[in-house]
């Protein structure tokens, strides 16, 4: 059964770097796009922004500039690279993908959720 697996977030100060990671545990066939989502207390989970096979990339407005999507496809993981976090980016993060398993099903996938908090 495929997972997806998250990890990299934490307590950071404002002004401060993390950097997630995310990747499927399980066999699968490919990946297509992948992305990241973001859920803070009492607000609806919102994209921070995706990236597809390819390599094209789009962000939220509220992380232009700051925030950093890339992807290995030789290792099958997703990464988000965090700078200048502010407190109002804390929240749970949540890596999405767009999966093809071993039995060639067509799923999306949904990671565990890792907290980033950022103190000011």
């Amino acid at each position: 059964q495929v997972q997806l697996v998250e990890s990299g977030g934490g307590l950071v100060q404002a002004g401060g770097s993390l950097r997630l990671s995310c990747a499927p545990s399980g066999r699968i066939f490919s990946i297509n796009a992948m992305g990241w989502y973001r859920q803070a207390p009492g607000k609806q989970r919102e994209e921070v922004g995706s990236i597809t096979r390819g390599g094209s990339i789009s962000y939220a407005d509220a992380v232009k500039g700051r925030f950093t999507i890339s992807r290995d496809n030789a290792k099958n993981t997703v990464y988000l690279q965090m700078n200048n976090l502010k407190p109002e980016d804390t929240a749970v993060y949540y890596c999405n993908a767009d999966i093809i398993g071993s039995g060639l099903v067509r799923n999306d996938y949904w990671g565990q959720g890792t907290q980033v908090t950022v103190s000011s």
